[in-house]
């Protein structure tokens, strides 16, 4: 047993789980999701955002099996839709140092554990309950198949390396497939076998990520849609245009749909909001879910809103200012770092969530580089030091890994470079290979430099420098916030350890080997800090950040951290009511509300639909509550006609609702419109809680409506 592994993986469980217990929520889309998926199987099988289930959530569902199986067996809690991120977080730092070691060696791997362990932005992500953790572990498992089946000619690990791709297609779609380059040239230069066998096994394992990727997809499309929830955020109701759609090509080009807006509700940042999504319609009929007609594509009215035109507006929040509390805009219009909410820095929508200017040093630009970056002045040099002894005929199997890794790393790096849609903690999936290149070039370098090799020697301490440069470059930007010492101190730490390692160089002395230690130390200060941010100021649960500012993301704080830090309140965002990230917008369960519902229920078999899913979200996570969803994430999803509404309040299934929420989240004005018709609004003095503090005066009836985040709530009856 490694006795030095132990301690690094215990701080990777700090980091990873410390406070995860107060996250009520956590991202309580996806949360909510699991709470509907615990109710019955039709839920659970199509990952079903509300109990109706007539829409899902705008990903796979593997990974919320995952948590739905973790709530099941600890209840549903923000932690226990957490945990299994916090574990595939952990499971990547062993699954680094188990690749590294066998070519690398010992130190490398330790190196690279510990470079894996305190990547900020894999601190940030796998405290939530967002997929990409498990997407980071699962594509690793992957590759340590790969490594194992290369190096034994194995070929069903090969077969298995492939089909773990394909489940992480399951996960977070075409995201999985950015590192098949990598496996498709390791596997052509590391598999031992005669070319036949090797087309052979290559087409097989091919096959066999075609037929995992698809195989959900492709049962759910077959699926009659009035058999099966409406496919949340798509255009056309269908998996397979969701995975090569909103979740494919419009993350490069920026082009986003209004109903899955990338976590934002009703289309912010975009120039126009939807019109019709689809072209069938067809009669109610009763669903496996008990809901007429649940999922069916349908015409969706249309949505254009005056405020939405060529510029950031934000399509269905009435304008920038329409209905937040006192017409202003969460931390003043700004993004983390102070950047412009609707500005041109980043292009588009890049640039509205913090993602700096599209081009070559992007991942170097303030807004992104604390999220990975820290280190790639020693991965740059580092694979100087591997590659700097290659031979035509002499590719040892640290050659191939290494390209492994590169070819990992740099078509991810050219993505993020480009695309005009992600956001920060996408970038988790620069880690894996970062980490091991740290680890395997650090060690390339120190052995070079022992030796004394010429001007390859002089990688070492150049990389020092050039690395806490860079991390003072990173850190000085924050100084009003964090202090001014931590900048400093890395920089004149890094220059007087290069300069110590430089005047050794030609030098024999006990003391060497411990300032090389004490350099790769130095050159974590920086890393290390940022990874702590999500506890010391606070997380974001819908919008995972590291870095002091991390947790103001849009719409407020995972409330899991210890807020400090000189300056930190200065950026702190208004209370919002339920904790946990941008996701829980939402109030916690109302119980005036609860009662009300549940005292006028006269047998309907849902308490209430809503509009807004963070509406929905307390109830059905808290009180296991039997909720529709009439619009999905961004409440613009055509899942319901006017029909079909009509016909579930005639059968007796519902008839409450509940609209606006988020800047009156909805954009099928149909929907609303018919509700407001049909429905008697009840006076809020009547069903919620605390009216003077977060509510504003209806003109139109002279009641006070209720007022959540960002917007009137209104309830209605509606009965005919």
């Amino acid at each position: 047993m490694d006795f030095v592994l132990l301690p690094i993986v215990l701080l990777a469980a700090f980091l990873n789980g410390y406070g995860i217990w107060n996250d009520q929520y956590a991202n309580s889309y996806y949360t909510t999701a699991v709470g509907s998926m615990l109710s019955n199987f039709h839920n659970f099988f199509y990952a079903s955002l509300d109990s109706a289930g007539s829409v899902t959530v705008d990903k796979p569902p593997v990974v919320f099996w995952i948590q739905t199986a973790f709530a099941y067996v600890f209840g549903l809690h923000g932690w226990s839709v957490i945990l299994p991120q916090v574990l595939a977080g952990i499971g990547s730092v062993l699954l680094i140092y188990f690749m590294v070691k066998p070519t690398y060696g010992l130190a490398a791997a330790r190196i690279s554990a510990l470079a894996m362990a305190t990547v900020p932005v894999v601190a940030a992500v796998s405290r939530t309950n967002n997929i990409d953790s498990m997407l980071v572990f699962t594509l690793l498992l992957g590759s340590w198949f790969l490594f194992k089946g290369s190096k034994q000619n194995s070929a069903w690990r090969i077969l298995v390396a492939f089909g773990l791709i394909g489940l992480a297609f399951n996960m977070k779609m075409l995201q999985a497939y950015m590192i098949l380059p990598a496996f498709y040239l390791f596997y052509l230069l590391a598999f031992q076998a005669k070319w036949r066998r090797k087309i052979i096994l290559m087409i097989g394992s091919t096959a066999v990520l075609a037929v995992v990727s698809l195989s959900w997809a492709v049962t759910v499309d077959s699926i009659p849609e009035d058999e099966r929830p409406y496919i949340g955020s798509s255009e056309t109701n269908s998996v397979m245009e969701l995975a090569f759609g909103y979740n494919g090509l419009a993350r490069l080009t920026g082009q986003q749909n209004t109903s899955g807006n990338a976590g934002m509700p009703n289309g912010i940042g975009q120039g126009n909001n939807r019109g019709s999504r689809g072209d069938s319609t067809s009669a109610p009929n009763q669903t496996d879910s008990g809901v007429p007609g649940a999922g069916r594509d349908v015409n969706a009215p249309d949505t254009d809103n005056p405020n939405a035109s060529g510029t950031n507006t934000m399509g269905g929040m009435n304008g920038l200012n329409g209905n937040f509390p006192n017409g202003q805009m969460p931390n003043d219009m700004e993004m983390p770092n102070g950047r412009n909410f609707g500005g041109n820095g980043g292009g588009g929508m890049g640039g509205m969530f913090g993602t700096g200017e599209k081009g070559p040093l992007r991942l170097f630009q303030t807004e992104l580089s604390g999220q990975a970056s820290w280190l790639m002045p020693v991965v740059l040099l580092g694979c100087i030091a591997i590659f700097a002894g290659l031979r035509r005929r002499n590719i040892t199997n640290k050659h191939k890994e290494a390209l492994f890794w590169l070819a990992w790393l740099l078509p991810v790096a050219a993505f993020f470079s480009v695309a005009g849609f992600f956001h920060q903690y996408y970038l988790i999936m620069l880690a894996p290979p970062l980490a091991a290149l740290t680890g395997a070039g650090f060690v390339a370098m120190w052995k070079l430099y022992r030796d004394r090799t010429g001007w390859q020697a002089w990688l070492l301490p150049v990389s020092v420098l050039l690395t806490t440069l860079f991390g003072w470059y990173i850190m000085q930007v924050y100084d009003d916030t964090i202090g001014a010492g931590w900048s400093v101190s890395e920089l004149i730490a890094g220059i007087l350890v290069t300069v110590i390692l430089v005047v050794m160089l030609h030098r024999t002395h006990r003391w060497k080997q411990g300032f090389i230690i004490a350099g790769f130390m130095v050159m974590l200060i920086g890393p290390i800090y940022w990874a702590f941010t999500p506890i010391t100021y606070g997380g974001n649960s819908m919008i995972p950040a590291a870095g002091p500012t991390g947790s103001n993301s849009m719409f407020g704080r995972a409330g899991m951290g210890m807020p400090m830090g000189n300056g930190a309140g200065d950026t702190e965002m208004p209370a919002t009511g339920g904790r946990g990230g941008m996701g829980n917008r939402n109030e916690e369960v109302d119980t005036a509300t609860l009662n009300y519902l549940k005292e006028h229920n006269t047998g309907e078999t849902y308490l209430f639909a809503t509009t807004d899913y963070n509406q929905a979200a307390p109830y059905i996570i808290d009180e296991k509550a039997a909720v529709i969803t009439l619009g999905g994430f961004s409440g613009s999803d055509p899942v319901y006609t006017t029909e079909e509404l009509e016909e579930l309040v005639k059968s007796g299934q519902v008839k409450y609702f509940m609209v606006g929420g988020m800047g009156g989240r909805g954009g099928n004005s149909e929907i609303t419109d018919w509700i407001k018709e049909h429905g008697t609004e009840i006076p809020t003095s009547e069903w919620k809680t605390g009216t003077d503090s977060g509510s504003m005066d209806n003109g139109d009836t002279g009641n006070r409506a209720g007022f959540g985040f960002g917007g009137q709530t209104t309830l209605y009856e509606v009965k005919l």
